[in-house]
């Protein structure tokens, strides 16, 4: 298993749970300094930055791209692939398919949290799950010409009506014929909907891709209540090799919870 850090670059994004903030080749600095494996990237757009300069930072200081976000299209748009507009649709579709692309240069999956959207008014369940379907079988084609996957995220139940635990992320991909579609298992948002985070680690199991290494209050992993043994156990049950991402608030500061979550893994991984 490895580390990463979000670097945030989307100023709605003020308020939300991303570490380093500053220009990228400050942020990119530090994460190396601290000792991460990786960054992964919440960028306002495909055309934010240019491949060559993310490729030149993270060469320079030694640093994978671990996964690149797309919630900026809900946040700075408002877009969702479950809009009831068909145009929205495209457009969210569009906006998406923009950082697969970018990602999948980088050699890096891209990730659908928010921009999901939610069922409700005159959109029913069936209806928006058929869309999200539709979206994320174009979407896995399109992140496999990178050789890379497609990080779908079950998100808490205050974020999404539609699909809030691992077990049925995992049912959706199997029932709906996804390929090449891998689950994000956030342990906040897993913190308030599972009955116990190891044991839906175990069950999603093959469909893991990716983690958020939160803890129960979206602080560092350690200035909460998350059970990290049990998870780190079921992790190696599974075999994940992959990442274990901070995507939480930077508090006290920035740096601390930064160094809290290294030092949280590093107990179990040294």
């Amino acid at each position: 298993m490895k580390t990463a850090v979000t670097l945030s670059q989307v100023p709605e994004a003020a308020a939300g749970p991303f570490v380093f903030r500053q220009p990228l080749p400050e942020a990119f600095a530090v994460a190396a300094e601290l000792g991460f494996d990786a960054v992964e990237l919440f960028l306002p757009s495909a055309d934010f930055v240019t491949v060559e300069e993310i490729r030149e930072l993270a060469a320079r200081h030694h640093l994978q791209i671990a996964a690149v976000g797309t919630g900026a299209g809900m946040l700075r748009h408002g877009l969702s692939l479950t809009d009831p507009s068909a145009e929205k649709r495209q457009a969210a579709l569009d906006f998406i398919l923009a950082l697969v692309d970018f990602g999948g240069q980088l050699g890096a999956p891209a990730i659908l949290g928010s921009m999901q959207g939610k069922w409700g008014g005159d959109v029913t369940r069936e209806q928006a799950l058929d869309w999200l379907a539709e979206a994320l079988h174009t979407i896995g084609q399109a992140a496999a010409k990178h050789g890379v996957p497609f990080i779908y995220e079950p998100l808490n139940r205050y974020e999404t009506n539609l699909i809030n635990r691992l077990a049925d992320g995992a049912r959706f991909i199997e029932s709906r014929s996804l390929s090449n579609i891998v689950l994000l298992a956030d342990l906040f948002h897993m913190n308030i909907e599972e009955v116990s985070i190891a044991q839906a680690l175990i069950e999603a199991g093959p469909h893991v891709g990716h983690v958020h290494w939160a803890d129960s209050n979206r602080q560092a992993m350690g200035f909460g209540h998350t059970p990290t043994t049990s998870i780190v156990a079921a992790l190696r049950e599974i075999g994940f090799q992959g990442y274990l991402s901070a995507e939480i608030l930077p508090l006290p500061d920035a740096e601390t919870a930064a160094r809290q979550t290294l030092s949280s893994i590093r107990s179990f991984l040294p």
